[in-house]
């Protein structure tokens, strides 16, 4: 099954690619583009350029680009097929699966179906199998409603080694990925086992709902048996991109404009079914940056309530710099010893929860506290190693306001003088700046810009003035105007470009516009395989090479359209002027070193026949010549 290229085509055109972006990255209008700051690296000065024209959108800082789905799948981190499904269920689209379509389900798709074939599975031994009380019981010791176990997909795999592999074997799922996806396991005699036996089972969602994994929790302590053993990273997997419970939380953090960051899978579901729903969990891991990416889609507030016991508190400590590095406003909440998120709300209800939320620290105060109960404030060096503690993270802010004002607080606090802790802040700034940079890792992007530059360069000997001409051309070609792109693909033959880039370029318009499709830049360039021309041709389209005059000035109050015939006439026009004089250039330097004088003759004559032809390339005057 998959979903028909009309119908993709058919979601990307209602999606306006300024609507969508538009919910995620604050954007302004410049000229007849949006510009803001790119979502994907951090930067003060906007290098993010969106086209409601065009429908597309392009960094010039990190070169990330493309249409509507690439954005969302670089942003949120889901398969194009969830991009799709995203939009589809945003506009009121219905999607219709194609069964008889020539084309394979892709192999995400495949993966897909099995976890959600396993999932089903899973809970149906839960809910209706006679012989899974234990689980039933186990969870109901914990408080958990039935509704609550369906809601999130909970399961139960039976005790014992082949209950899934005799069900995956009955219902024909290809094995070699239930192995993948480590729902089975194959030992090296070659017998296949279940991997989660005899454990309760929560599914892994994706953002969009769909099951990317699964972890087991066993139900009776057993000597040498993990407490939680988790699906493998795979095609549709990669754990430091998941934040557990996001499906069901992301709509209750953006009403809310705040999310609760706890540490297990327990602790969210009791959270959520004693009504607090804008919670997730990290599940296991360490918080990464590629996860508070994603929370950042939702909110810029973040309260952090990770256990009150070392491990926890070491957690929340490492949270706190990745969460600033993305501008995150962080408060940590703390527990009473021995509680839990789970336990606490089930012994002292919602409203008591949500006063230890109410009553979360900033994280400067909650750094002091934990300084203060290691003792680090009786000692004056470890007083000193602490405020450098507490100004290390004050470094990471981008906005120098909000690091100023926290400045200020720590020398209220400790009384000593802000100049001090400012010296010391420079320190700590001067020092991250050692380290790897966002910025170097974008100067590492702009090697794939040059590979394209040096083809074009190396193709043949063109001449800088014809490559520059042809570029200005391809632009053209992604105007989206029809009569302009018939009229160069009428001058200008596929096989008459110089550089193979623009060949292929060309050659896609060209297609388009004579299977008469609609000339859209964010539509064409996903039929293009190679990253590096995609690049390529974003750069060229979002003014990174601008028509060389200002038609507007030249034809003031004359319609749009008109002056890009104009320009379309005028560039084809210098354009073939400008291969005819590279041509008689050519033909000069050879009369000079042939002593032939018949060859000689023959390349005057062929040079007369180009100056005749240039003279009448110069004679167009309209788009109809």
């Amino acid at each position: 099954m998959r979903i028909s290229e009309n119908k993709i085509e058919e979601i990307r055109i209602t999606a306006n690619i300024v609507d969508v972006i538009s919910e995620y990255v604050q954007l302004r209008k410049r000229g007849k583009n949006y510009i803001g700051l790119c979502p994907f690296h951090s930067e003060k000065t906007p290098s993010f350029t969106v086209s409601e024209e065009k429908q597309m959108f392009n960094c010039f800082g990190c070169h990330k680009g493309g249409n509507v789905y690439k954005f969302l799948m670089e942003y949120e981190k889901i398969s194009f097929i969830e991009s799709v499904q995203e939009l589809a269920q945003k506009y009121g689209i219905n999607i219709e699966l194609d069964e008889e379509s020539s084309g394979r389900q892709s192999e995400q798709e495949i993966l897909y179906d099995i976890n959600t074939e396993a999932a089903r599975y899973f809970s149906n031994n839960l809910l209706n199998h006679p012989e899974t009380e234990i689980a039933r019981e186990y969870f109901q010791k914990r408080k958990i409603k039935p509704q609550t176990l369906r809601s999130f997909g909970l399961g139960y795999a039976f005790p014992g080694w082949d209950h899934f592999v005799n069900y995956a074997q009955e219902r024909k799922i290809d094995l070699e990925r239930a192995i993948a996806l480590g729902l089975i396991g194959q030992s090296t005699d070659g017998r296949l086992y279940d991997k989660f036996p005899g454990r309760i089972i929560f599914p892994i969602f994706s953002p969009n709902g769909r099951v990317v994994a699964f972890a087991g929790r066993i139900i009776e302590n057993k000597e040498n048996a993990a407490k939680y053993l988790n699906s493998p990273e795979s095609l549709i997997y990669i754990k430091g991109r998941i934040l557990y419970g996001l499906s069901h939380a992301k709509d209750e953090i953006r009403k809310l404009d705040k999310a609760i960051l706890v540490e297990g899978y327990m602790d969210l579901i009791s959270l959520h079914q004693s009504g607090i729903k804008n919670v997730v969990a990290v599940s296991g891991t360490a918080l990464t940056e590629e996860q508070v990416q994603l929370l950042s889609r939702y909110t810029k507030n973040v309260v952090l309530l990770f256990d009150a016991d070392t491990a926890g508190i070491k957690a929340s400590m490492r949270s706190i710099e990745l969460l600033l590095k993305k501008d995150m406003e962080i408060k940590i909440a703390s527990l009473p010893a021995g509680e839990d998120p789970d336990s606490f709300v089930n012994n002292y209800g919602r409203e008591k929860f949500e006063e230890v939320i109410k009553k979360a620290q900033n994280f400067l105060e909650y750094q002091s506290a934990y300084f203060e109960s290691k003792g680090m404030f009786d000692d004056p060096s470890k007083t000193a190693e602490a405020i450098r503690e507490l100004v290390k993270p004050v470094s990471i802010i981008n906005d120098e306001l909000k690091r100023s004002l926290l400045i200020k607080t720590i020398a209220k606090k400790f009384n000593l003088r802000e100049k001090l802790l400012e010296n010391e802040l420079d320190k700590a700034i001067q020092s991250a700046g050692k380290q790897i940079t966002n910025e170097e890792r974008i100067k590492n992007k702009e090697l794939i810009k040059k590979n394209v530059e040096t083809k074009l360069q190396n193709d043949k000997k063109i001449s800088p003035r014809i490559l520059r001409l042809e570029k200005e051309i391809i632009k053209l070609l992604f105007e989206g105007n029809k009569e302009v792109v018939e009229y160069i693909s009428s001058r200008i033959p596929i096989e008459d470009f110089s550089a193979e880039a623009h060949t292929k370029i060309a050659e896609l318009v060209y297609n388009a516009c004579n299977n008469n499709e609609e000339i859209i830049a964010g539509s064409l360039i996903e039929k293009i395989n190679n990253e590096e021309l995609q690049l390529f041709i974003r750069d060229l389209i979002f003014d990174k090479y601008s028509i060389s005059r200002n038609w507007e000035d030249i034809y003031p109050g004359l319609p749009h359209e008109k002056i890009l015939q104009k320009i379309s006439v005028d560039t084809v026009k210098r354009y073939l002027v400008e291969k005819i004089n590279y041509i008689i250039k050519i033909n000069l330097k050879l009369i000079e070193s042939t002593e032939d004088e018949n060859e000689r003759f023959e390349l005057m004559k062929l040079i007369s026949n180009l100056e005749k032809e240039k003279m009448k390339v110069k004679q167009e005057t309209n788009l109809e010549s």
